[in-house]
């Protein structure tokens, strides 16, 4: 795809063009980006990545092969109107805006084709994890496009339209969780006098570590947490601590919360 816009430039978009760019995949030279209230955003990544700033929408969107949908949430119908009387015919739609259904893009934009994908901001290091829905116009070859693109910067799913609000809730929102039980792993240890940078170090290598043994490991995490888990010893301590705070019940209402959220905004 020759041309391709970006409409909306927050982490999101910027985590997939860096993705992209830093890949191989997409050429800077093909990637357009707008944004209607932060130009100072535009032109960071116009620095950092050599894409082009959208100046005059009535020149570029016209020509738009793709566009992407990258407002936020509130935003996103009024962005799609403003844009909607520029597009051509031919012009695909992908969106990684949370909650905003096909039908209500095709509602603003017309029968055209729409894939959805809900990845997360590790696409700048390669590392995203997605599930990506397809409107009926989207044709095995396009279909097969986005998911190359998507592959670029990670691992992708396709699953069905509303199977993406657990998806947002788990993989989409998941980085900003984990980032925050690091936070929690920090403020407890330096309680015992370790440097922050010794913790952060010792926590990154712990998640960095077991995320990569349930990668190559065919055991279930249950099992591979029990043979971590002593009877009496250090970790069960732990493990005791966590049932005692309901740990798991806590996890489980992250993802209702998330997911129900997502469901509210289809419908806003």
């Amino acid at each position: 795809m020759q041309k391709i816009v970006f409409a909306g430039a927050g982490s999101m978009a910027e985590a997939i063009i860096q993705g992209w760019v830093k890949k191989g995949v997409v050429s800077p030279d093909s990637i357009h980006v707008m944004n209607k209230s932060n130009k100072e955003k535009l032109q960071t990544l116009a620095t950092n990545f050599g894409v082009h700033v959208v100046t005059n929408c009535n020149d570029i969107l016209p020509q738009a092969q793709l566009v992407i949908l990258a407002m936020k949430p509130k935003d996103v119908v009024r962005g799609m109107t403003d844009i909607a009387p520029l597009l051509n015919e031919n012009c695909a739609i992908l969106s990684i805006v949370a909650g905003t259904s096909i039908e209500k893009i095709q509602s603003v934009l017309g029968q055209r084709p729409v894939a959805r994908v809900m990845p997360n901001t590790s696409a700048t290091i390669g590392m995203s994890a997605s599930g990506i829905t397809f409107s009926t116009q989207v044709t095995e070859i396009l279909k097969k496009t986005f998911m190359e693109m998507l592959q670029a910067v990670g691992i992708v799913f396709e699953v069905k339209e509303d199977e993406l609000h657990a998806i947002t809730a788990l993989s989409g929102s998941g980085p900003a969780y984990l980032y925050y039980l690091v936070e929690a792993f920090e403020q407890a240890a330096m309680k015992y006098g370790l440097p922050r940078e010794t913790v952060r170090a010792l926590a990154v290598q712990t998640m960095a570590g077991a995320a990569e043994m349930l990668k190559q490991s065919d055991e279930e995490p249950a099992d591979l947490r029990r043979k971590v888990t002593s009877p009496g010893g250090t970790t069960a301590a732990g493990i005791q601590a966590l049932e005692a705070h309901h740990f798991k019940d806590a996890i489980e209402s992250c993802i209702d919360e998330a997911t129900k959220r997502s469901k509210e905004l289809a419908h806003q």
